[in-house]
């Protein structure tokens, strides 16, 4: 009777040893199945994240380049911008500085023009004659400087009477002959429309006027045609 309770005694121990070790296996298995599987997910999510990084890098590329596109286009459009303007400006200035020329005097009649012949010079004229009545403004032309100022043509002879000439920036200079009067001195400047002396008959002269002159030097001898001067700097006689 003792043998057979002993044997008894031990198969439960038995079932529980077996029941133990496929316990052991099942969770050994089943926590390889969950590394396995965490393994698998992992290599899946990497795959996607690698293509989302190299699509990012070629949208930042994409975008610098255009970027740096936009920046070289700004930079043509400011260019052409300011040439355009630069070309205006000089424009307005050569406008402004041709507008600053005038005729020596108002309310005129043209008489004697450049190139004339006759017996009245020992030369073709060399200016252009604006018939006014004596005492008439005389205004200079264009700013500048007296360079002569005086009878006896300032220095140019006698026929010229009383004359003045004026030295202009552009290289040019201005003589204003026949006059009743001298308003400068040598040395003065003159500014454009400013009063410099009176019209008159002095000189070699057959009637009250004024004889205009545009000279390359102060000098008699030098003389060009005075009318087609004042239309190049946009003046109408």
């Amino acid at each position: 009777m003792k043998r057979a309770t002993n044997q008894h005694t031990i198969r439960p121990s038995a079932f529980r040893v077996r029941g133990a070790v496929l316990a052991a296996g099942l969770g050994a298995t089943v926590v390889l199945g969950a590394g396995t599987a965490f393994a698998s997910s992992g290599t899946a999510a990497a795959a996607p994240l690698a293509a989302s990084t190299t699509a990012d890098s070629v949208a930042q590329q994409a975008a610098a380049q255009a970027k740096a596109a936009d920046a070289a286009k700004k930079t043509a459009v400011k260019k052409a911008s300011d040439a355009k303007k630069k070309a205006e400006d000089k424009k307005k200035a050569a406008k402004k500085n041709a507008a600053s020329w005038k005729t020596p005097v108002k309310k005129y009649k043209l008489t004697a023009s450049y190139g004339t012949g006759g017996a009245r010079w020992a030369a073709k004229h060399s200016g252009q004659d604006f018939a006014v009545p004596i005492g008439t403004t005389v205004t200079a032309a264009h700013t500048g400087t007296v360079v002569k100022a005086g009878p006896n043509g300032a220095g140019d002879g006698p026929a010229y009477g009383n004359a003045i000439v004026i030295k202009h920036s552009n290289g040019k200079f201005s003589q204003y002959a026949h006059l009743s009067k001298v308003n400068v001195k040598i040395g003065e400047k003159v500014k454009t429309g400013e009063k410099i002396a009176l019209s008159g008959n002095t000189g070699n002269s057959s009637g009250p006027h004024l004889h205009f002159e545009i000279r390359t030097t102060p000098n008699y001898g030098s003389a060009l045609n005075p009318a087609a001067f004042l239309r190049s700097v946009h003046v109408s006689i």
